[in-house]
This record gives C-alpha cells, structure tokens and sequence, in this order.
C-alpha cells in the first residue's frame, strides 16, 4: 500500500468534537455496513436511521478522553471506516480494553482500512491509555477470527450457539485477545 492510498486518520474523546455531518456519516457508514451483511451490532439487516441513530447518540455520549475513543479513517472528503476503543474505569480491569464496532464502508472495503484501524487502535491502547491488553467478541462463521488472527490477536475462547440469527442459523461469538500490546 503506498502511503498517498492509505487513509487519514483521526482521533475523537469526547462527543462535543463530533460534528453532525460526522454524526450523520458515521450512522450511513453503519447503516450500509449492517445492510451489506457486516457483522456490526445489528444482526438483522436491514437497519434504518431510526434503529442506528439512537444507539449512535449513546455510543458518542461516552466518548471520553481517559476511556473511550472513536477513531476514523478517511479517503479524502469520504468517511472509510471506524472503530471504538473502551477502557472499563474500574481499577480492577482497568488495564485491558474493549473494541467494538470495527467496520469498513462497503465502499472503502479491500483498501487495508479495517487493518489500519485496528493498527492505529492497538498504538492509541499501548501509547496513550497505557493498556496491557485488548478483547473483543467477533460474530463465528465470518472469517473475522482470520482477520483478526493476522493482526495478532488469538482466540481464547467461544460462547457456543450464543447468536441466533434465524431459526437454522446459530452462531458461537469468539472471544479474542490481542497481548502484549
């Protein structure tokens, strides 16, 4: 990939940095995703503003500058892809973090974005927040453990038959872990 291809990246902690047209670009990247048949957070397509929306306002609402990032990526005026990075603020487990929702514009998709992401995700966790260790819970029969396993991360567990997505279409939900950072 060479480096005029890959896309800019930016960083928001809190949700009063997040315009809306950014708003309204990171529901339509949602919404395409999901109704493309990402495995997203909403697991029957197709989804519509009224569904995306709220749950988009709440996401932003905890972006935090100690405890959770949303990091986007862009080609030019284009929305690409997004991830979020939580870190739980109990001392406890306050040394791991949580990603969720990674996702590629079906647009953007076969350009590295997902990968980038994560990349940027995995500095912004080390570097920045000082964490140990990232989880994530992926959709099974996807091929995201074969994306992820490439970026580093390992399974280390299954929830078996956890998402039932129809009547004959039951899926485990993999547990995955990226350490050391």
């Amino acid at each position: 990939m060479t480096r005029e291809s890959r896309p800019d990246l930016a960083q928001i902690t809190n949700t009063h940095a997040v315009t809306p047209e950014l708003r309204r670009e990171l529901i339509d990247c949602w919404i395409a995703v999901t109704n493309s048949g990402g495995a997203a957070g909403f697991p029957f397509p197709p989804v519509q503003d009224d569904e995306v929306a709220p749950v988009m306002d709440k996401l932003l609402g905890r972006l935090h500058p100690q405890h959770s990032r949303l990091i986007t990526a862009r080609f030019d005026d284009a929305l690409a892809g997004w991830v979020v990075l939580h870190r739980d603020p109990y001392r406890l487990v306050g040394h791991w973090g949580t990603v969720n929702h990674l996702q590629t514009h079906p647009e953007s998709r076969g350009r590295g974005v997902g990968s980038i992401l994560m990349q940027e995700l995995r500095k912004i966790a080390r570097d920045e927040l000082g964490l140990e260790q990232l989880r994530l819970a992926a959709r099974g029969n996807e091929g995201l453990e074969d994306f992820y396993s490439r970026l580093g991360w390992r399974e280390v567990g299954r929830w078996p038959g956890a998402l039932r997505l129809a009547s004959d279409d039951t899926r485990d939900e993999v547990l995955m872990l990226l350490d050391p950072l």
